[in-house]
């Protein structure tokens, strides 16, 4: 029964998806930032489509003529405007075409049919995908819906071809697993130490070193859907610093980090946003830096946030207004820096529960001593699910080598 619920069709998944919010590949990183905040989403995807080639059918002979190429997330623009050059001039960082700072190697986004098996889409993910496109709506059936998606493409450009996508991702597969938890039994009952989850190789900063020198890690933690531990002297956990919850800041956390510690960082990213004295910590060290052009980006993006609030409470109807997200709006969303926390004895279910919970994506592994052994990811989840199939097929493959 668990295997042939893993071959259920990804399709399952997309119901009451909200379509895409799309960019293009040509875009700048300034129009990414503007993307994100008027549709107030944690990433926005990039597109490459070039309308001029024949559109011919994927899977039959060549490739769509629209490809989602990657995603945007504010965790790329920060770590971009991170690099000294950028925090002296960010201005002309933000004019960057966007696909520049797109993830090199092995894509973090991939296209996936609809027809194709959950079990598809978890390998996708095992391989390092972060994202998988699915297609939802084809509106191009019917001439009357030809004629609404002509009148409508330039003031909700999500269509491509006619056809709207929705992407999945780690948390969404995991969700859906867990509502279907009893088709895996006895497995889920299982402590995370028996099933040889708990990865120890973990990414750690200490509470007084300087945030920047955590930024590699910080993009390695992106990449892998896990989190940054910070940990005191004696290696004790205190916070994280995690890519999910840099997803919900602005821009201006980049000043934040190269001028604060780790742990004032914590504070910094912290729900409800960052405090006033920090604020002012990190532009004086700015202007001790000689970075004056970041000391005006944090002005005008604070000033922006406090001006956009007012103007929306006085007019619903005033577009540009309430296409803005305050910058209290956005960190208002995002996760406390508080770890959270589990034990080598914990039950997968309980760490999957946990992990929805909180929308964390790993959750830290703590000894009786309450020592930091390990971290337990969605990825590490996932692969607990995909090894019932793989001990599915081993006594198949036995069998039949046994009659040849």
């Amino acid at each position: 029964m668990a295997v042939s619920f893993l071959n259920r069709e990804v399709s399952d998944l997309c119901l009451g998806k909200p379509p895409l919010k799309p960019i293009p590949a040509e875009a700048t990183v300034s129009e990414a930032l503007t993307a994100l905040k008027k549709y107030g989403e944690t990433h926005v995807s990039v597109w490459s489509c070039d309308h001029t080639r024949k559109v011919v059918e994927e899977g039959e002979g060549g490739d769509s003529v629209c490809r989602c190429i990657g995603k945007i997330c504010m965790v790329d623009v920060i770590c971009f405007l991170c690099k000294e050059e950028n925090l002296a001039d960010p201005s002309k960082a933000l004019q960057t075409p966007v696909k520049q700072i797109l993830p090199k190697g092995n894509s973090i986004v991939r296209h996936l049919d609809p027809n194709s098996s959950l079990l598809e889409a978890i390998d996708y993910i095992l391989e390092g995908a972060q994202n998988l496109v699915i297609p939802i709506q084809n509106y191009s059936s019917t001439p009357s819906r030809k004629k609404l998606l002509s009148k409508a493409s330039s003031l909700r450009p999500t269509n491509h071809n006619g056809v709207e996508y929705c992407w999945l991702m780690q948390e969404d597969i995991v969700r859906f697993l867990l509502n279907s938890i009893g088709v895996f039994s006895p497995m889920p009952t299982f402590s995370i130490e028996s099933l040889n989850i708990i990865n120890h190789d973990m990414m750690t900063v200490s509470y007084h070193d300087p945030a920047i020198s955590s930024l590699d890690t910080i993009i390695r933690a992106y990449i892998e859907q896990s989190s940054v531990a910070v940990v005191d002297e004696d290696n004790r956990l205190i916070g994280e610093i995690s890519p999910f919850t840099l997803a919900y800041c602005d821009e201006t956390v980049a000043a934040a980090i190269a001028t604060l510690s780790a742990g004032d960082l914590m504070t910094y990213i912290d729900y409800g946003g960052p405090p006033e004295d920090l604020i002012e910590l990190v532009k004086m060290r700015l202007q001790d830096k000689k970075l004056g052009a970041m000391v005006e980006l944090i002005d005008e993006e604070f000033s922006l946030s406090s001006s956009s609030s007012s103007a929306s409470s006085c007019s619903s109807d005033d577009e540009s207004a309430s296409s803005k997200v305050t910058v209290l709006g956005r960190y208002s969303s995002a996760r406390r820096s508080e770890a959270i926390t589990c034990y080598p004895w914990s039950s997968l279910v309980a760490v999957m529960i946990q992990a929805l919970a909180h929308r964390a994506n790993s959750i830290w592994v703590m000894d009786a001593e309450h020592n930091l052994i390990g971290v337990v990811t969605f990825k590490g989840i996932l692969e607990v699910f995909r090894s019932i199939a793989n001990a599915k097929r081993k006594p198949e493959r036995e069998n039949n080598t046994s009659k040849q």
